[in-house]
């Protein structure tokens, strides 16, 4: 009687599983943002890629320019710190992290949104290392951030000597 109690439950216990499984896992990629009165609220999840996601974002409701504000935990952050004489980006990459600090804005280069992101990241000794995001992937839990709209459209464009991408303000004065 047990052994076939135990081939009838087995299967039903497995089917169960995987049908739960997929069940979250459908319903962590449902909804990564939300509208809210000022603009968007994102919750990205384990694995998700920051940029990526705040570019997709920006395409699919085509913000014309905002500002983000974000805190969570990273799986891994990548920070750069510009060069000027080489005019490049001296990366350093840190992994299980706590964003206790993200902050950027949108604009858009050559039709495709364009980010400038800083953050502080704080390991488990409390010891903080920041500065300007080159990648950044979220780790065990989530990673919470607020996108405020802006009414004009911004652009960035290379500048030269420093080959820098540099946010363009429109002349506003009249």
């Amino acid at each position: 009687m047990y052994l076939r109690a135990r081939k009838i439950i087995a299967p039903i216990l497995v089917c169960f599983a995987v049908t739960m499984q997929a069940q979250q896992k459908e319903s962590s990629e449902k909804c990564r943002y939300a509208k809210t009165t000022n603009g968007y609220l994102m919750v990205l999840r384990e694995g998700d890629n920051v940029i990526a996601s705040i570019e997709n974002l920006a395409k699919e409701e085509k913000i014309l320019s905002a500002n983000f504000t974000g805190i969570g935990f990273a799986q891994e952050v990548t920070f750069g710190f510009y060069d000027f004489g080489q005019k490049k980006f001296n990366p350093k990459t840190f992994n299980k992290v706590e964003m206790g600090s993200l902050t950027g804005s949108i604009a858009w280069s050559e039709e495709k949104p364009s980010l400038h992101i800083h953050g502080i990241a704080t390991n488990n000794k409390f010891e903080a290392y920041g500065g300007h995001i080159l990648a950044l992937k979220v780790g065990t839990g989530s990673m919470e951030i607020y996108i405020t709209l802006n009414q004009e459209k911004l652009e960035r464009k290379i500048e030269q000597p420093l080959n820098a991408n540099v946010l363009q303000l429109p002349c506003l004065l009249k």
